[in-house]
């Protein structure tokens, strides 16, 4: 697929240019910001329009009409899109003066309210709603820290479940979602050549990756979805710095499933939020049968085991790919049993499991998430569909979690293998403590720990816990304020060791000190207390707690 594609079925067009032009400024002249629709509903009805629940935003804008020429203006816009409210031609005529209602329909962002009816009253044909990050973003579903600046961005997708009856079409696009942020969040920012959105949707991740790429390609199964994304890049070119006469100098759109539209090159960065839910598998079933923003084709969790196995073949030396993914847990197995199957032993890799659910809340979130619980009997069906499903493979929980993996570079060989579970609430955006902990990996494959001087991060405190009136403290914790937040046990010997890392002396003179104080009494062995020590250090440079001087 190309910019110049044409139109695709029931897409907003991307081939009027003049006309996306005029919505840019006009949306931009009404306020239609992160930061506007956010003062225009106040905190409280911003809150809930996150969640989903459209009543608080109905009130506000309702009250926004009666008010001055620029408030109604904007509530007008909010209602049409963010909240699939009708509303008049004239009253859009004069919200949006440069398109006008006309400029609307042509682009099939609006339709007649009623089939066959003038447009003097239209209702939204798709979801076009802000999104921007900024340096110091709140993390909601509209505003997003990346670590690459900050952007004023619209986005259109499909109207989603809470916007309109019945159940999605099975190729719905979906927009801004939870998932979708959460990756944003999660890459690791660094300046590449080549970079890859993998299934890219309606093309949040494009966004991202083109304030720090040169060029990215972005694919999709979905006609629709590369459509949706065509539109959205075009219309904000200007800040996503593409020039609409060569669009293709700085993205490629490909039509196709997995890794096959780029088979045979090679990417510095990939970045894939792929269609991972688990969803049953039926005799006879057709890919229309699917909903394939969130349903790759395959049985169980085979999506992201045949994606961990194949993105080493298209990374760059030194590449790497993120993405996110579900994996199933079988009963009597470790939940990090099976994704380490799926990581070769020439590939970084590091997982990280945010959440275990079971077979039936695991159902229930995905039957909800296309409003597949309005019809009673469907729900029944489709629910058990998936209980017996998962008894089939003996599934008792389901795991969703972040994938790093990283091709290593020409010479080197891996150094990460890490499996881990981390559900507590972490820093966000957590990409660039990731990163980080990346750099610590590569300085101890490189250095030697025994002659370096070390710092203890300024995030990092101690504490202490006793018994009262005891002489010494039963319990010593150190805790990270910031990135993954993590939580390390210290035995006495451990602590001292990072009560003396201020840089002046190197870990081995430390660990000596330490030895001469606590060693020297029967049955002491030597190495065994400097091998040990030495270990324990080693991990807490890996996460973070200290750091090289």
């Amino acid at each position: 697929m190309h910019f110049t594609a044409g139109n695709t079925p029931d897409a907003p067009r991307s081939d009027l240019p003049e006309l996306l032009s005029a919505l840019a400024r006009d949306l931009r002249n009404a306020g239609y910001t992160v930061d506007g629709v956010a003062e225009l509903l106040g905190e409280s009805a911003n809150a809930a329009l996150g969640r989903d629940q459209l009543i608080p935003a109905l009130i506000a804008t309702e009250a926004a009409e009666k008010g001055d020429r620029h408030a109604a203006a904007l509530a007008a816009v909010v209602r049409l899109w963010l909240l699939a409210v009708p509303q008049r031609a004239d009253v859009l005529d004069a919200a949006l003066p440069e398109i006008r209602t006309e400029g609307l329909l042509a682009l099939g962002l609006v339709e007649a309210a009623e089939t066959g009816s003038d447009p003097d009253v239209v209702r939204a044909k798709a979801d076009l709603r802000p999104y921007g990050w900024s340096g110091d973003a709140t993390g909601d579903a509209t505003t997003d820290t990346d670590g690459s600046g900050g952007a004023d961005l619209w986005v259109a997708s499909d109207l989603a479940a809470h916007q309109q009856p019945g159940v999605l079409r099975h190729d719905h696009v979906l927009g801004i979602g939870q998932a979708s942020t959460t990756l944003v969040r999660t890459t690791i920012r660094r300046p590449v050549a080549r970079a890859l959105d993998l299934g890219t949707g309606c093309g949040i991740q494009s966004f991202h990756l083109l304030h720090h790429a040169e060029h990215v390609t972005a694919t999709d199964i979905s006609a629709r979805a590369l459509a949706f994304t065509r539109f959205n890049l075009l219309l904000n070119a200007e800040a996503l710095h593409i020039d609409p006469a060569s669009p293709e100098s700085r993205v490629s759109l490909r039509l196709g499933s997995l890794l096959e539209p780029v088979a045979g090159e090679t990417f510095d960065l990939v970045v894939s939020n792929p269609p991972f839910v688990i969803t049953p598998r039926s005799l006879g079933e057709a890919a229309a049968d699917q909903f394939t923003y969130r349903d790759g084709g395959l049985p169980g969790d085979d999506i992201v085991a045949s994606l961990v196995r194949a993105l080493p073949s298209v990374l760059a030396p030194a590449g790497t790919a993120q993405l996110l993914g579900n994996w199933e847990v079988a009963a009597g197995t470790s939940w990090s049993e099976r994704p380490q199957s799926w990581a070769g032993p020439d590939v970084d890799a590091w997982f990280i499991q945010r959440e275990l659910v079971g077979p039936e809340q695991y159902a229930e979130t995905w039957l909800q998430d296309a409003s597949e619980a309005r019809d009673r009997q469907h729900y029944q069906d489709a629910y058990a569909a998936y209980l017996d499903d998962f008894a089939s493979r003996n599934v008792t929980g389901i795991g969703f979690g972040m994938i790093y993996l990283r091709h290593p570079a020409d010479g080197a060989r891996p150094v990460i293998s890490r499996f881990e579970e981390i559900t507590y609430p972490i820093e966000q955006p957590v990409g660039p403590h990731l990163g980080a902990a990346v750099e610590r990996a590569d300085w101890l494959a490189a250095n030697e720990l025994h002659d370096a001087h070390l710092l203890v991060a300024e995030d990092v405190t101690e504490e202490r816990h006793q018994r009262p009136g005891a002489e010494h403290p039963g319990v010593i914790l150190l805790r990270q304020g910031a990135g993954l937040r993590r939580t390390n046990l210290l035995s006495t010997e451990l602590a001292g060791f990072v009560s003396a890392c201020d840089g002046d002396l190197s870990v081995g003179q430390i660990i000596g000190a330490l030895e001469a104080l606590l060693g020297g009494g029967d049955g002491f062995d030597g190495d065994a207390f400097r091998g040990g020590l030495l270990a324990e250090v080693r991990n807490l440079v890996r996460d973070g707690f200290l750091l090289p001087a």
